[in-house]
């Protein structure tokens, strides 16, 4: 088979003109193929592919690829290339979030192979220095022998220079001001943290108001350095198609992104009250 191919300037056109006719974007996360060819079928713009969710297709969170237990860029690159490329459509385009602090590869040939496969869209998160909290000793640690945001920013602007659409994703105020003052990507997602709900999530028990708030300010000092980024949210009590009109009502936000909303929690709850049914079936005749 021949694996749909776009560019960057065909992504960027679909982008605008959803942006320009204030239809909000759809960014979601797909850890396996038919999640993807369902994401591609609701109307998804993107799909993204990253360790965190191949590992949520497994039934563990998201958080599980911080843990030392796999090679990130391998799980990446290898499902996306087999499982999500041959899977759809073209209607969708795929981006691939990689880990730029890997100390075994060079991010040029990473981003080359990408482009082998079809994907001409990238990011920062999978996973990412940002998940960690700037306060801790872990973070000292890692920033000290040489895991660092600079890393990630520095990916995506040679990303760009290649061709690539960069999708950036910071998690706080100060890296998201350096990553679009440095790399100036195409969009910006604020990463308002790890989304709620369902077996694996975790509630901070923030509400979508404060939600909303946060993603709000951090974009309006975007915009002030980057006004031509398109802007993206995600995460925290974001978890409901209702939660998401809320950010797209109370924000500047062009669209979301969906992980755990629309592959972890949907396929939960519709596998178990099937099965659920399945399980109670009882003989009619004694």
């Amino acid at each position: 088979m021949i694996v749909p191919r776009t560019n960057r300037d065909e992504i960027l056109a679909k982008l605008q003109k959803k942006v320009d006719a204030r239809v909000p974007i759809l960014i979601a996360s797909a850890g396996s193929a038919l999640v993807a060819q369902l994401l591609e079928s609701a109307g998804a713009d993107c799909i993204n592919t990253f360790s965190g969710a191949r590992l949520r297709a497994n039934g563990m969170g998201t958080m599980s690829m911080l843990w030392p237990i796999l090679d990130s860029n391998k799980q990446t690159l290898e499902y996306t290339e087999q499982d999500i490329m041959p899977a759809i459509r073209g209607d969708a385009f795929v981006c691939a979030c990689v880990n730029a602090n890997d100390p075994l590869r060079d991010m040029v040939t990473v981003i080359e192979r990408c482009k082998q496969m079809g994907v001409f869209s990238i990011s920062n998160i999978g996973p990412s220095i940002s998940y960690v909290d700037k306060d801790s000793e872990i973070y000292r640690v890692l920033t000290k022998s040489g895991i660092t945001f600079a890393h990630e920013v520095e990916m995506l602007r040679v990303a760009k220079e290649m061709g690539m659409v960069t999708i950036a994703l910071a998690f706080d105020e100060e890296d998201s001001l350096q990553v679009v003052e440095d790399a100036r990507p195409d969009v910006f997602c604020f990463h308002a943290g790890t989304t709620k709900g369902g077996l694996r999530g975790y509630d901070s028990g923030e509400t979508i108001a404060e939600t909303a708030e946060r993603t709000e300010a951090v974009n309006r000092q975007v915009l002030e350095r980057h006004p031509e980024a398109i802007l993206i949210a995600h995460g925290a009590a974001m978890e409901t198609p209702e939660d998401s009109q809320y950010i797209l009502d109370h924000t500047s936000c062009h669209g979301i992104w969906t992980g755990s909303s629309t592959e972890r929690i949907p396929i939960e709850k519709a596998v178990f009250a099937t099965a659920k049914q399945f399980a109670d079936l009882r003989y009619s005749r004694p």
